[in-house]
C-alpha cells in the first residue's frame, strides 16, 4: 500500500498563553481565528488552506504524555491529509510496518469533520492521518 499525502491539514502547538500566541500568529503572520473552544483550551487559526491549532498547556485536551512545555515538546501533533482514506486499510498497513497506533475517531480539520487516525513516529511524535470531510468521500 502506498499512502498519498495531499497536504498538511493542521499543526497543533502547545502554548503557555493562548492570547499572546493568537496575537502573534494573527497580527504578525496574517492568520485569522477560525474557531475558538476556550472550554477545551483550544483556538484554531486559519493559515491558507491549513489550520494552526493553539492548545493551552494543561488544558482539558492537553495530554500528560506530551512532556513539559518548553522542553522541546511544544508541538502536540502533525496532521497529514490523506486521499483516498480507508481507515481499516491504513491501520492494517501501519500495523504491518510496526507503527504504534493511537485512537481512530471523527475529528475537525481544515475542511471540516472527518475520520482520522493517530499514530506515533519512531521518536514518539504523534501524527494524525486525516481523511476527507464527512459526506465527500
Amino acid at each position: 500500500m502506498q499512502i498519498h499525502i495531499r497536504e498538511i491539514d493542521h499543526v497543533v502547538i502547545r502554548a503557555a498563553s493562548l492570547d499572546t500566541m493568537t496575537r502573534f500568529y494573527c497580527d504578525v503572520l496574517g492568520c485569522s481565528v477560525e474557531k475558538e473552544q476556550r472550554e477545551l483550551g483550544l483556538i484554531q487559526l486559519r493559515a491558507g488552506r491549513s489550520l494552526i491549532d493553539l492548545l493551552e498547556v494543561g488544558a482539558k485536551i492537553d495530554r500528560a504524555d506530551n512532556g513539559t512545555h518548553g522542553a522541546g515538546r511544544n508541538m502536540d501533533h502533525l496532521c497529514l491529509r490523506v486521499e483516498p482514506f480507508d481507515a481499516d486499510a491504513l491501520q492494517k498497513h501501519l500495523t504491518e510496518c510496526g507503527a504504534r497506533l493511537g485512537e481512530r475517531a471523527m475529528r475537525y480539520g481544515a475542511d471540516g469533520f472527518g475520520m482520522s487516525l493517530y499514530l506515533f513516529d519512531p521518536e514518539g511524535n504523534m501524527v494524525e492521518l486525516k481523511g476527507p470531510p464527512e459526506g465527500t468521500a
